[in-house]
């Protein structure tokens, strides 16, 4: 009898723990032993969701998004708390901090990324270059930067508990960095009843993802719900006093223009680097990220794979093979990770399914999609910004430039609205939506389909208007329209779900995964069940 498929993976967050759950029909089946090596202590969890644990928003129960017991009862080996420490690539063997030596055949990296530590005197930040690595191997591999009291990243459940500390005791917390996850970390902890100044260096919040005039609707939206906002205000050191016992503690943040913004804690929301360190004492191939191919096979390595935030997908031919800098990044979202978790999966299972018929050659699957830009969402109380893809062109640009391109662009400051549509040839390339969910939704939508718009563009902004009704909305509630993007679930499996009795958001989640991603669509899913509900009801009447 063959022997199975020996698979390694190591990380175990949403993106293994997908991998997992795809996998174990093979496991069980007897063609794949698994094992997981996941370095923190508890179940995968959804990281995306920290922040709003970090307020007491949710718990972990509501977090939690791998089953360790269907995976040991398929008959995969499931390690908490163990960290990876080397790859022996001349042995095959994956070595542990709890001293166990992993024999494998393939494995996958889904490491997923650390916070990034920003430059500021009196900050440590460790150097992560290969002579460092091997020289404080148990400090820097799988671990993130060691920092002072009362400074915090937001990446797991520990730095989530220092932040609800703050927000419970009512404290001063001071974000450094103005993008999604920052500024969603600042809405709830406001909105929870914490003193909220949010500092960043650029002109506008969430500049990758918004143009200028979104980006001031925003900032005005963020001073409404209580955040301060210091714009243009590059950080450039920390000061810290010392408490009774000794201990010294995050005291103040100074900027380069001179301002010396106090607080009990500061949370960093500086962006996050791809875990690559194991990939690296490994001698694999990594850039911004652990380098792969379109099938995620290390281009070094072909017995060794990546997925999600760790791996930086690059085709290599003649040019890019030569290159010291390769393009692209990866993604940070949790669709595209998914999706390469789901499609390695199945790429694995038919390389065990034929080396157990005995053929050393599996089939070639289709290739793994490209993705489009992915959809940005900022989730918060009474602030809704959604956007995708370039919206940096303005109505005024030369069309001479791109004649088939048209930009509209509506503001209404002072009630915190404003949308811009960027179209080529009438079909919609990216839009930037700040405070006007309907339209926004129906711009998803029209994206997510590449549908053209409507040529009386203004047509769209009746969808947040005090007339609208949604219930006459076919569209956005046709049997195939996408709601939850990240896991492909539309409206009728949401009404599917429903019909077999799940009447909760987070049953419908558990049944379908719809809203278990980055939780934008959970309000889109709460419309549909109530539709289903208002429907069950007229008809028992």
């Amino acid at each position: 009898m063959t022997a199975p498929l020996r698979i390694v993976l190591i990380g175990y967050g949403l993106v293994g723990a997908r991998f997992v759950e795809e996998l174990l029909p093979d496991v069980a089946a007897g063609r794949i032993t698994l094992t997981v090596v996941g370095g923190e202590p508890v179940e995968a969890y959804n990281r995306v969701l920290v922040a709003e644990y970090a307020v007491g928003n949710t718990d972990l129960d509501a977090m939690l998004v791998g089953d360790r017991s269907a995976a040991e009862s398929a008959g995969a080996r499931v390690l908490l708390g163990v960290a990876a420490t080397a790859i022996d690539r001349d042995a095959q063997v994956v070595r542990c901090s709890n001293g166990d030596e992993l024999p494998y055949d393939r494995v996958v990296l889904a490491t997923g990324a650390r916070a990034n530590t920003p430059t500021l005197d009196a900050l440590d930040r460790p150097r992560r270059d290969p002579d460092s690595l091997r020289k404080h191997t148990a400090t820097l591999v799988a671990r993130d930067d060691a920092l002072p009291g009362g400074i915090t990243a937001l990446r797991d459940l520990d730095d989530a508990r220092r932040v609800l500390a703050a927000v419970r005791g009512r404290r001063r917390i001071v974000v450094l960095g103005a993008g999604v996850l920052g500024l969603e970390l600042a809405l709830a902890a406001a909105h929870a009843g914490a003193q909220v100044c949010v500092v960043h260096h650029g002109p506008i919040p969430m500049a990758r993802n918004l143009d200028r005039g979104g980006g001031h609707v925003l900032r005005s939206a963020l001073r409404r719900a209580g955040v301060t906002v210091v714009a243009h205000s590059r950080a450039e050191a920390v000061g810290y006093r010392t408490e009774p016992d000794g201990t010294r503690r995050f005291d103040l943040l100074v900027t380069a223009d001179g301002k010396q913004l106090r607080g009990d804690l500061l949370v960093l929301s500086c962006g996050v680097s791809p875990r690559n360190e194991l990939a690296t004492l490994a001698g694999l191939r990594t850039a911004t990220g652990v380098v792969v191919g379109p099938d995620l096979r290390s281009w070094t390595d072909p017995d060794v794979y990546a997925i999600g935030d760790c791996a930086q997908v690059v085709e290599r031919t003649p040019e890019t093979a030569g290159r010291r800098d390769l393009p692209g990044a990866p993604s940070g979202l949790v669709a595209p990770g998914w999706r390469q978790a789901s499609w390695l999966a199945a790429a694995l299972a038919d390389e065990a399914a034929a080396r157990a018929d005995g053929d050393p050659v599996p089939g070639s699957r289709p290739a793994l999609p490209a993705e489009r830009d992915a959809i940005v969402m900022l989730k918060a109380e009474h602030v809704d910004v959604v956007a995708v893809g370039d919206v940096s062109a303005d109505p005024w640009d030369d069309d001479a430039l791109s004649p088939r391109r048209r930009v509209a662009q509506w503001a209404d400051p002072e009630h915190l609205r404003y949308v811009k549509m960027v179209t080529e040839g009438g079909v919609l390339t990216g839009f930037a939506c700040v405070g006007m969910p309907r339209t926004a939704a129906e711009l998803t939508l029209l994206y997510d389909r590449g549908g053209e718009l409507p040529a009386d563009r203004s047509l769209l902004l009746r969808f947040d208007g005090p007339d609208d009704d949604p219930a006459a909305d076919a569209d956005a509630f046709a049997p195939d329209a996408t709601v939850c993007w990240c896991n492909g679930v539309t409206v009728a499996a949401i009404e599917a779900s429903h019909a077999c009795g799940n009447a909760t958001v987070e049953c419908v989640g558990r049944d379908t995964r719809a809203g278990t991603g980055c939780g934008g669509c959970r309000g889109r899913i709460a419309e549909i069940l109530a539709r289903a509900a208002e429907a069950d009801g007229a008809l028992t009447a």
